[in-house]
């Protein structure tokens, strides 16, 4: 808890995490382990391995970067940089994968093959999986399957959450650049206004997903930004859109895709402007191995009883864990933060954000026993 409580008041943006990775790799040295540093920029490496005969590898990651939030939450470890908060619950993650490793180190004699420790840069950033990858993070030792967590505001404490399949959505960033013909605000009908058009953009985005998607599908078109022009008196010569693209299927991924391109260059002519969309795909879906997620049920259910190991219903956030778990089976479990009675109730990204630190211990609990179940002699 203390760790962790340090981490929050001291967070680090997205490749910024110099001083979270010198406490990881400090602490990963003190346990006797040879960390490796700056992987995939500022990720932390460590390897630990099994005394009790051969096995496989088995990847753990926890991610460490804060996001660009003004702390609000009423705490007396609260963040010390404005601007910086660890709202989503990564200072969280890693403090408890900390602790896993120091337990894990004192029972090596329990361990069959090995754990490979991973502490991950840049998640919200949608790129920190990746770097890792592309510097090595699955081979040497060649990692046969994986396991993360996520503390999880929507789930109450005491609670695992979990299932099979698809179960974060991929995170597309959509940008729209709408361009016109500048003039005087005074008169209008001398230009083409960019405004105007992407406010049409923006309203007919919404029949994307409820006139093309099936209904027994999931997607998310979304708008979060809109800039253009400088003064009031000025018609600007261009507008920007961005936003994102949520879905779980490639199918429908790609039909949402094509559909936004259509409706904006569309609408954008129609109204005399010309529309420019660019879609960067961020991380794909979040896609549970069967097989493996059913052993980790199996390891939590000796953590916490039956009614608190529950299905955990997709939700359309994105999670670059995906690129870990296209490249070997894995599995991502949640744990319940929420607790209303001591106002740990605010959604994750909120600058009030807060975790019930009894969190702490069920993750921690729930990832030796799933480590346990699967390395166990």
């Amino acid at each position: 808890m203390t760790l962790r409580r340090d981490f929050h008041q001291h967070p680090e943006l997205g490749c910024e995490e110099h001083r979270t990775a010198g406490i990881v790799a400090r602490r990963l040295t003190e346990l006797g382990l040879t960390p490796r540093t700056g992987v995939g920029g500022t990720g932390v490496t460590a390897v630990i391995e099994g005394q009790a005969g051969p096995g496989p590898t088995l990847l753990l990651r926890a991610d460490m970067d804060a996001l660009a939030v003004t702390e609000e939450a009423d705490v007396p470890f609260a963040s010390v940089y404005p601007g910086k908060m660890h709202a989503c619950g990564h200072d969280g993650h890693t403090a408890i994968l900390l602790g896993v490793a120091e337990c894990l180190c004192a029972h090596t004699a329990r361990l069959r093959g090995r754990v490979k420790l991973a502490f991950q840069p840049n998640e919200e950033g949608v790129q920190g999986a990746l770097a890792m990858i592309a510097d090595g993070l699955l081979d040497d030792p060649p990692v046969d399957m994986a396991l993360g967590l996520h503390l999880w505001a929507g789930t109450p404490v005491g609670e695992i959450a979990l299932a099979a399949g698809p179960i974060m959505a991929c995170a597309d960033r959509l940008e729209i650049v709408v361009r016109g013909r500048g003039g005087h605000a005074s008169a209008p009908w001398e230009t083409i206004d960019p405004v105007v058009a992407a406010a049409h953009i923006i309203t007919a985005l919404q029949t994307v997903v409820s006139r093309n998607v099936r209904a027994d599908r999931k997607a998310v078109v979304t708008i979060t930004q809109v800039a253009a022009g400088d003064t009031h008196n000025v018609i600007a010569e261009r507008a920007t859109l961005i936003g994102t693209i949520r879905s779980f299927e490639p199918e429908t991924t790609r039909q949402v895709r094509d559909r936004v391109r259509a409706v904006a260059t569309g609408v954008a002519a129609a109204l005399g402007a010309e529309a420019e969309v660019t879609i960067t795909e961020g991380p794909p879906p979040v896609v549970n191995d069967a097989d493996l997620t059913s052993r980790v049920r199996a390891a939590c259910l000796t953590v916490a009883g039956a009614d608190q190991v529950i299905a955990f219903e997709p939700v359309t956030g994105g999670e670059d864990f995906a690129c870990i778990a296209q490249q070997v089976p894995s599995c991502f479990f949640f744990v319940g933060a929420r607790n209303e009675g001591e106002a740990c109730d605010q959604p994750h990204h909120h600058p009030r954000f807060k975790i019930d630190e009894g969190s702490l211990t069920v993750g921690l609990r729930a990832m030796l026993a799933s480590v346990d179940h699967l390395l166990g002699a």
